[in-house]
């Protein structure tokens, strides 16, 4: 590290290679228009320029790059689910995950520590037995483990039975991890603009253009656009943005709130969760503990911190980990959650032609985004549904056929 800020930083001759290009002009016209400049949206059009040389391609932001819900979320990645199609769905983007930095030339500090979700009550462990015993017939590494295994594995756990909820045991996830969620949106966009991809930040779609049942254009606050194909990804603003081309999604949006202890040298390895008090723990790379919970009760579009939340949260965090009582929070923040009937994301085709939706995330939308970048633009493509997306179609709740993940999902981290 030292040599190398001797023979870079100092070096006046030396010029760093521009990661992302100077944004240009919207051209009349485009093959893909990306609604979304968020972790979705970008790994869609990396996988668009990779894997199907489609670079006519133009990813609309109404901000910045990575600076909606892919730069408010806590960064865990895992494939604990429930349902087999939420199973496989979760472990292809995990795999994926694994290699993104080497694939991408970015460093995302993926960091595997262990998921381990705690269970306070005899149901809780019942239903733990019942996600590995699902989690293990499809090739994921997840075991029930009990309080001898914790005070080995979690020594910093309290496990005191003199609590009002005392710990059981566990659903333990080992490959459950981390990683820098502002870093994998810079990866994307830098390699999806190396292939031609043209990133437009500060464009804000106001409108979108249908006739004949057809998507052919988007309104901008930069003009309009004619467009072959468009795919929404939009996170907490689904709802809104499918209304312009005339579609209602069953979608509720709430507000997650989250904040940041002060850093301290490592001492948390593993991540924490437990869905029956709605808290989650773990310590970042930079040595901060990461916190949150449930989602707020009442819809707004509104991102605003409360004390109501932090009340609530340290209340049950104290009395999992007791020494968090002299650690100062550093910030705090939220993000918005769309958050569909069934706890599972809404992805594919829409009641429009060529106009794909990639929506309903509620809480669980960062650790898709290899899988959802992957596969819609294998959708966007081929214009056909990939296997593995065809469970979170929109008509299935006109069908009545939902992939129930609440149990895994509740909490969503």
């Amino acid at each position: 590290m030292a040599f190398g800020l001797l023979k870079y930083g100092l070096n006046p001759r030396f010029q760093p290679k521009q990661f992302l290009r100077d944004s240009k002009d919207l051209k009349s016209s485009y093959d893909v228009v990306i609604i979304g400049g968020g972790g979705h949206g970008l790994a869609a059009a990396y996988y668009l320029a990779r894997d199907w040389g489609i670079t006519n391609v133009a990813v609309l932001e109404k901000g910045w790059l990575g600076g909606g819900n892919t730069g408010r979320n806590t960064a865990i990645i895992r494939s604990n689910y429930l349902t087999p199609e939420g199973v496989d769905f979760y472990d292809e983007s995990l795999k994926l995950f694994k290699g993104l930095s080497r694939e991408l030339d970015y460093n995302i500090l993926y960091s595997e520590r262990g998921h381990f979700t705690l269970a306070h009550t005899d149901a809780a462990i019942r239903t733990s037995r019942w996600r590995a015993e699902v989690n293990k017939h499809l090739g994921v590494n997840s075991e029930v483990v009990y309080r001898d295994d914790l005070a080995r594995m979690v020594p910093l756990l309290n496990l005191s039975e003199e609590v009002r909820y005392p710990v059981l045991g566990a659903l333990y996830h080992p490959p459950g991890a981390i990683a820098r969620h502002d870093a994998v949106a810079w990866g994307y966009a830098g390699r999806a603009a190396e292939m031609g991809v043209e990133l437009h930040q500060n464009t804000e779609v106001t409108g979108i253009e249908v006739e004949d049942g057809t998507v052919v254009g988007v309104e901008t606050n930069r003009g309009r656009i004619s467009c072959g194909r468009v795919l929404q990804a939009v996170a907490g603003r689904s709802s809104e943005v499918s209304r312009l081309a005339g579609i209602d999604l069953p979608i509720r949006s709430v507000p997650l709130q989250a904040c940041v202890s002060t850093p301290v040298k490592p001492i948390l390895d593993p991540i924490i969760v437990s869905g029956s008090l709605h808290v989650y723990i773990s310590q970042s790379d930079r040595g901060e503990f990461v916190m949150g919970g449930s989602t707020d009760p009442y819809p707004r579009y509104q991102t605003s911190s409360s004390l109501d939340f932090m009340e609530g949260l340290m209340g049950h965090l104290l009395e999992l980990f007791p020494f968090m009582s002299e650690m100062p929070v550093l910030r705090q923040w939220a993000g918005l959650a769309d958050m569909t009937p069934d706890f599972s994301p809404v992805m594919g085709k829409t009641p429009v032609n060529n106009y794909y939706i990639d929506a309903g995330w509620g809480t669980w939308g960062f650790k898709a985004t290899c899988v959802s970048g992957k596969r819609m633009a294998e959708t966007l493509a081929t214009e056909k549904t990939p296997n593995i997306l065809k469970p979170f179609a929109l008509d299935r709740f006109r069908t009545f056929d939902l992939v129930g993940e609440k149990g895994a999902a509740s909490v969503g981290h």
